[in-house]
């Protein structure tokens, strides 16, 4: 009897042991792990991203319901500013803003960027155009908000459409106008008059002798050439309009190193662009214990100093905006970034009007608007390699104003390999002039009255 008491409460041991860890595994699940349904209910989906006009850029999509409920990311202006976009991977933001703001979209808040839908495809389209016509392997298109560096425009070719970014190489989802650096030839000419401007060490109508060639730096130096045939004697406006290396070398002679490298600083090359979060570079410029009169020369005429095509726009944006330098600005919201003067006003406007010059005494066919000030400056450069520069292969660029005498914004283009026509007034001006006929049409601006020459 006593054994059948005994192994009866052992019974009762087992069944209430077994009842308690039963309520303790439900218990559990409640506290740690809600069932698979409800979770699914309570996933945010992905935020916004936004243009400046509030038209959606990318948005997350759901279909379905219960376990058949599927979420799928959408870009409803296709491949427009893809590159600036990026896309979306399975664990979240793989480049671009989709990276870059990972943790703002995954919380479920939008992102509002500054491009405005109606600029971007414009420089898109003009962009495309080119690069297809001149047979060049690619391109991009800055356009910043002059008086705000609100960044209008980013546009690359050729394009990619982040819905289908598999099908795309990196090379093609690259956002070059931000991280890809290059010499930017002679457009560097307008901001190194601007500085020797602004430090009254010439004026436009300072004269230099300008041979075909010239020796620069003493026995350790080389000889520097110009391209386009003009007069030996300059100003320098028409070292500008000439686009005279040699003039140039005489100019920056005035120029201590330091202060040639400082300017350079200042425009923003060889500086960490402040936007925050997205990918940028810093571009090139050489310390100063590697300079000589030479590197002086050459860096006066843009080479040996390199930067992206952003840090072209936001340089000569400086110009644009009355010698102040402002931070380009990507996403609305986000706290405008540096600024520093680097110019005075009188000097940035007298540069913009000798800017005006260059394209109605020279390249009007390529970049002017009859009735309207457009000023701006070409460059043609040979591209760097490891061997040396290339015989074969140019980068064409442009970077101007709109309008030249109180712009609104500030364009720069750079076209890589263009083939047969490969200069600065063939290739990368009519971008500019192209853009600048649709604005000046969207902003309803009245042409100015006409010279009798027709400019």
């Amino acid at each position: 009897m006593e054994l059948k008491i005994r192994n009866r409460s052992r019974i009762m041991q087992l069944l209430a042991l077994g009842m308690f860890l039963t309520l303790m595994w439900a218990y559990a699940q409640i506290e740690w792990g809600p069932p698979n349904t409800i979770r699914t209910q309570t996933e945010t989906l992905r935020g916004r991203i936004l243009a400046s006009d509030g038209s959606v850029l990318a948005r997350t999509v759901k279909t379905g319901e219960g376990s058949k409920a599927a979420v799928s990311r959408v870009y409803p202006q296709g491949a427009l500013a893809g590159q600036v976009l990026g896309m979306l991977g399975t664990e979240g933001g793989l480049e671009g803003i989709e990276l870059a703001y990972n943790d703002q979209l995954g919380a479920g808040r939008d992102v509002k960027l500054t491009l405005d839908p109606m600029v971007q495809t414009t420089a898109e389209m003009a962009l495309a155009r080119s690069v297809q016509q001149h047979r060049a392997q690619y391109g991009g298109v800055i356009v910043i908000e002059t008086r705000t560096g609100r960044i209008l425009a980013a546009a690359n070719y050729p394009a990619f459409d982040p819905a289908q970014w598999r099908k795309f190489s990196a090379e093609t989802r690259r956002n070059r106008t931000f991280v890809d650096f290059f010499e930017p030839g002679s457009t560097m000419k307008a901001l190194t008059v601007a500085a020797a401007i602004n430090d009254g060490t010439t004026t436009p109508t300072t004269t230099y002798s300008t041979p075909m060639s010239r020796h620069v730096g003493g026995r350790w130096g080389n000889t520097i050439n110009d391209v386009v045939d003009h007069p030996s004697i300059l100003t320098t406006q028409q070292v500008l309009r000439y686009s005279s290396n040699v003039g140039m070398s005489h100019l920056v002679e005035k120029f201590s190193y330091q202060r040639l490298h400082d300017y350079l600083t200042a425009y923003g090359f060889g500086q960490a662009v402040d936007l925050p979060a997205v990918s940028t570079t810093r571009g090139l410029i050489k310390p100063l214990d590697k300079w000589n009169d030479l590197e002086r020369a050459t860096n006066s005429f843009g080479q040996g100093v390199s930067g992206s095509l952003l840090q072209l726009a936001a340089a000569f944006n400086t110009v644009g905006n009355d010698g102040l330098y402002l931070s380009p600005r990507l996403v609305e919201g986000v706290p405008a970034g540096q600024s520093r003067e680097v110019l005075t006003p009188a000097a940035a406007r007298t540069t913009r009007a000798m800017l005006q010059n260059v394209i109605e005494e020279g390249i009007f066919h390529a970049a002017g608007i009859k009735g309207y000030p457009l000023g701006g400056k070409t460059g043609t450069a040979q591209v760097a390699t490891a061997q040396g520069y290339s015989a074969t292969l140019y980068n064409s660029t442009f970077a101007g104003f709109i309008p030249a005498d109180s712009p609104r914004v500030t364009v720069a283009v750079m076209v890589h390999g263009p083939q047969g026509q490969i200069h600065g007034s063939q290739v990368a001006a009519p971008i500019y002039r192209d853009i600048a006929v649709r604005l000046l049409s969207e902003w309803g601006a009245p042409p100015r009255e006409v010279a009798a020459d027709g400019k």
